[in-house]
């Protein structure tokens, strides 16, 4: 089995990996359960779409760039004035 080295930033340490071709999985025996996907709403706890959102605001062309939690922040707030 060859055995790759590759040097950390640190210094005098490094890591080895062995590519054996196989990963830490079932080695080949089925494709196991789907995972259900969770939605960025239900991870944030929000009833509003956080996905939606982001695409709103990315095609709304309102930046170039959206970071990741400004979407969730935004449904949240929306949310929370909707409740009020």
């Amino acid at each position: 089995i060859p055995v790759v080295t590759f040097l950390t930033p640190q210094k005098g340490t490094q890591l080895n990996y062995t590519m054996s071709g196989k990963g830490k999985g079932k080695g080949g025996r089925g494709k196991g359960k789907a995972v259900k996907a969770t939605t960025r709403s239900a991870r944030a706890g929000l009833q509003f779409p956080v996905g939606r959102i982001s695409r709103f605001l990315r095609r709304g062309r309102y930046a170039t760039r959206v970071g990741g939690g400004a979407p969730v922040y935004l449904a949240a707030v929306l949310e929370y004035l909707t409740a009020e």
